[in-house]
Parts: structure tokens; C-alpha cells; sequence
């Protein structure tokens, strides 16, 4: 029975890519950024291979005579953008030749008209903020007339945010569903996200009742997998990310704690295909907010509870560790950036101490997968499996 387990953490880049430059991401490397706190202690994914990929090796000189237990590699981006729907997308076979489109100076008169029209409530805001802000700074306003708090970042969303006691979280969702249905072709945005909140002036807090509503992607691995009759397990965001396509069973989770336990979960039950992680912590909570302390905490409390993720693996399991993107919490930015993507692949299956070096597309994870559940690819990317699979 293969399973294979795919985690994403999500914004643990290893390095800027080659055009970082054209993203104003020069001199990015995320996991470099947070293991320079007091507070980052990583031995167990040190064990398996992490700081011996291309790009990390040289900034952990110390790790370089050390002996490791996985297969790695580093990964850059074919597709174009930096965000996370473009990400998970090209690990699950889709290059993206196109960006999704931005909104540094807030959406179009056409578009907030027509959300405004369908919703019956107006929009404040309208530009880009930082989430934990823009309630501070908007909330208010919006209980005391109902408007709807709109906001972008540098990535291609349209979030709404709204008190659930002036919304009612399912007519957030409504909402965010209307604005789907609007945000189409020239203004096809990645993800219309609902950002419900909670509390009284100024002390909101955003709750766990976040909801992305994805573009519909093309052929995925996914597809591949649930088409051939196995099991497609999706943790965290992983269900939005894809519009719920090629998934045949969804769990969502509060925090990276959580989305370990719901792992652990999966990985006693009985079934054959992938079960698909995000854990989302390191890249909203800290990345976002330039937290490089927070950060590293996150970091090294995922590698404290590897042991136990590691322990459940059964003889035919597959466990692949990678990112969707960099967020580096050291530079001025605050948006995600354009990096490399480790890969570190473990399990009874997999050679050990294998350095496959630097590949073209993250869609190679995508290929690799479908090898080893042995479904003929039909996604992007090349298959890596010969190069990393143990032959008895």
C-alpha cells in the first residue's frame, strides 16, 4: 500500500532564485533569516538532509563532513510569481507562464462597483494593508456602518474582512463567493480570502474562520490520483488552494500544531495515494510580520514534533518535505519572496545521503509522485524517483 505524504512549510525558502531582482527580493533566503535567532534549534531535519541542499550547505558550513538519512534537492520556479496559489499549483504539475494580477493601488472603480452592487454593502479600504492592521485601522468604521473592509497585498487576493457580529460568518462566505464570480478573466485574482474578526475597539482579533476561495486549476496531480481511484487527503488550506478539485477528503486546521496532529491522524489510517499538508504558521504569523524570533520558534517547534511524524511512516511511505515560496523576515518587505524550495524526501523507500542538486520546477515533485503511485504523468515536470529510490 504506497501513501506518500507531501508538507508543505509553507514560506521556508532556501535562497533567492535567479530573478529575484525583478521581484525586489535581492538577497532573500528565509531559513538562513530565522536560524540567525537564539531560538532556532533544528536537528531532525538537520538529520535527514535540510542544511546540506544547495544554497543552505553554504550558509551551515559546520553541517558540511556530517552524514545525513534523506534524499534533497533545491527547486526554483518556473512559474511567474511569488505567491501561494502559483506555488502549490507548479508542485501539483502547473506552470503558471502568466502572473496572477496585483493591486498595489487598490481595485478598479468597475470592480468594487459591481461587488457593491451584488453585496447591497459599500467597501472601505480598497489598497493594500497587513491583515492584523487593517481591522485596527478600519474596524470601527465597519461596525458602525456595515461597510465591507477590502484589502490586497503584494499577492494576487481580494480579502474581505468583517466582524462576525455585524457578519454573520456564512454571509462573509457569501460574499466572498460573489466577489469569485466577479474576479474572473483580466482580473482573475489567485484567491478571494474571507478574514472574519472578532472583539471590541482597538483590540480585534482575526479568528479561524478564514475561507480561501481559489481560481479553478487545470489538471493537477491530484486529478491524476483521485482519478485513479486512490485517496487524495488534503490538511490545512490545501482544499482552498485547489477549489476543493481532486480531493477526496478535507480537514481544516487552526495553526501548524494542529495541522501535526492532523497528519499524525492520517498517517494511522488505511489508504493508498497522498495525503497534501500546509502548515501555514511560519508564513502568516511570522514571515508577514518580519517576526524572525517567531519564526525561528515555529521552525524549531515543527522539527521537536518530527519524531513523532517520522515514527508513523509505514514500509511503502513516502514523506517529502518542501515550501511554496520564500517570506523572508529579515528584509524591509513584508510580501512573500522569490526563493528556491527545498525538497527533503525520507522513508524506507528512499536512499539515504543523496544530494540530487538543483531542479528546474517545482512541478518535479508532481511528476515523482505519480511515478512512484505509478500513474502516467500528465502534468509538468520531470520525475527524479530513479535518482532517489532505493532498488533491493
Amino acid at each position: 500500500m504506497k501513501r506518500v505524504f507531501l508538507v508543505v512549510l509553507d514560506s521556508v525558502g532556501i535562497g533567492e532564485l535567479p530573478d529575484a531582482a525583478d521581484y525586489g527580493d535581492t538577497g532573500s533566503h528565509t531559513l538562513y533569516a530565522a536560524s540567525r535567532s537564539q531560538y532556532f534549534d533544528m536537528p531532525n531535519m538537520r538529520k535527514l538532509g535540510l542544511f546540506h541542499i544547495d544554497g543552505v550547505k553554504e550558509k551551515f558550513p559546520e553541517v558540511k563532513a556530517a552524514s545525513f538519512d534523506g534524499a534533497i534537492a533545491r527547486l526554483a520556479e518556473s512559474s511567474k510569481g511569488k505567491d501561494t496559489t502559483t506555488g502549490h499549483w507548479e508542485i501539483a504539475g502547473i506552470i503558471s507562464e502568466k502572473p496572477f494580477p496585483t493591486y498595489p493601488d487598490g481595485f478598479p472603480d468597475e470592480v468594487i462597483q459591481k461587488f457593491e452592487q451584488k453585496t447591497g454593502r459599500k467597501v472601505i479600504c480598497n489598497k493594500p494593508y497587513s491583515g492584523t492592521e487593517v481591522i485596527r485601522d478600519y474596524g470601527k468604521e465597519h461596525i458602525q456602518t456595515g461597510a465591507l473592509i477590502v484589502y490586497t497585498s503584494a499577492d494576487s487576493v481580494f480579502q474581505i474582512a468583517a466582524h462576525e457580529e455585524v457578519v454573520p460568518v456564512n454571509e462573509l462566505y457569501r460574499y466572498c463567493e460573489i466577489a469569485r464570480e466577479i474576479l474572473q478573466g483580466e482580473h482573475g485574482v489567485g484567491r478571494v480570502i474571507a478574514r472574519p474578526f472578532v472583539g471590541t475597539y482597538p483590540d480585534y482579533k482575526r479568528t479561524s474562520n478564514r475561507h480561501d476561495y481559489s481560481m479553478m486549476p487545470s489538471t493537477t496531480m491530484l486529478d491524476q490520483i483521485k482519478e485513479s481511484g486512490l485517496e487524495v487527503l488534503g490538511v490545512g488550506k490545501i482544499n482552498d488552494i485547489f477549489a476543493g478539485k481532486g480531493i477526496t477528503d478535507t480537514v481544516r486546521t487552526m495553526d501548524n500544531a494542529e495541522g501535526i496532529e492532523r497528519l499524525i491522524e492520517r498517517m494511522n489510517r488505511d489508504f493508498e495515494g497522498i495525503c497534501f499538508v500546509n502548515l501555514v504558521d511560519f508564513d502568516m504569523l511570522y514571515g508577514h510580520r518580519n517576526d524572525i524570533d517567531g519564526y525561528a520558534k515555529a521552525l524549531t517547534y515543527f522539527d521537536e514534533q518530527l519524531p513523532r511524524v517520522i515514527e508513523g511512516l509505514r514500509d511503502e511511505d513516502i514523506i517529502i518535505f518542501t515550501a511554496d515560496h520564500g517570506c523572508d523576515p529579515s528584509t524591509p518587505s513584508t510580501d512573500h519572496s522569490r526563493e528556491y524550495i527545498p525538497l527533503v524526501a525520507y522513508g524506507k523507500p528512499i536512499k539515504a545521503g543523496v544530494n540530487i542538486g538543483t531542479r528546474k520546477s517545482f512541478a518535479d515533485i508532481a511528476a515523482t509522485i505519480l511515478e512512484y503511485l505509478e500513474i502516467q504523468p500528465q502534468v509538468a515536470g520531470t520525475s527524479f524517483l530513479k535518482d532517489i529510490l532505493r532498488i533491493d
